[in-house]
């Protein structure tokens, strides 16, 4: 045989001249393989649905949020709303600058936290009957304020339905009037007048009666009378504001509202 092309073979078979491959560790070749499957596992875990135990926290996390809200709806459910009360007269300038000023922007920030009252003043008379100071048509013009508030409780209507008039308060008791504030504050117009009619006018005349009758109580005889909490807070009387040791801003009104609020 040709020494060029002859082959020495080892015991194994394998040609004796040939060079063995280094050999390659399997920790180096799977080593990219170890490292996409945990960066897959890790991925699993942190997308996956929650098991029952890993959802235990955002649970737990969860009730003592809603606790806390129930426990808070709980204390103002139970806190008492404080007495809040405007006496005035239908067709009194002072009133509309009282509504307008102070009793208004005030109910907006604080409408659930009182319990308001719109009042009036007069003078009871021996027949049961009521003298009113502008007049027979301010009685009447009360009439209405008072059916209005007893058709429609809510005070963001009907007191809004009473400056709508009395913003116009010389126009009072007209029924043009009364018909265009009932269409802007969605009060039925026809209610309004059967409620100031029902009885022959005795129904109407008997609530008038006791909403003046309160304010005597009260010892309140000047439009428009402010009162918190059973106190007067303030007056205002031909144009000006007095008695109001906590001033007269809405701001003041706010805060001593909430102020009793808090310690009901």
């Amino acid at each position: 045989m040709d020494e060029k092309s002859a082959y020495k073979f080892d015991k194994l078979g394998r040609p004796a001249h040939a060079t063995m491959r280094p050999y390659a560790r399997p920790t180096r070749r799977l080593r990219p393989l170890l490292i996409t499957a945990l960066v897959v596992l890790c991925f699993y875990y942190y997308v996956r649905p929650a098991t029952p135990f890993g959802i235990l926290p955002q649970v737990a996390r969860l009730a003592s949020a809603h606790d806390a809200d129930v426990q808070k709806a709980m204390a103002a459910s139970t806190k008492t709303l404080v007495p809040f009360e405007a006496h005035i007269m239908s067709k009194c300038p002072d009133a509309r600058d009282c509504l307008r000023m102070l009793i208004l922007p005030t109910m907006q920030r604080v409408f659930d936290k009182v319990n308001f009252t719109l009042s009036y003043i007069g003078t009871p008379t021996a027949n049961d009957g009521v003298d009113c100071k502008h007049g027979p048509e301010e009685c009447l013009g009360n009439i209405m304020l008072l059916c209005a508030a007893s058709l429609y409780p809510d005070p963001k209507i009907y007191l809004g339905f009473s400056m709508c008039l009395i913003k116009d308060y010389e126009d009072i008791p007209q029924r043009s009037l009364i018909e265009d504030c009932a269409l802007e504050h969605a009060i039925d117009f026809e209610k309004l007048s059967d409620c100031a009619d029902q009885d022959d006018g005795a129904f109407g005349l008997d609530m008038l009666r006791s909403s003046v009758r309160r304010s005597a109580e009260a010892g309140v005889t000047k439009s428009c009378t402010v009162r918190v909490n059973e106190e007067i807070y303030c007056i205002r009387d031909d144009g000006e504001w007095s008695d109001c040791p906590r001033g007269p801003e809405v701001n003041d009104l706010v805060l001593e509202i909430e102020k009793q609020y808090r310690s009901s």
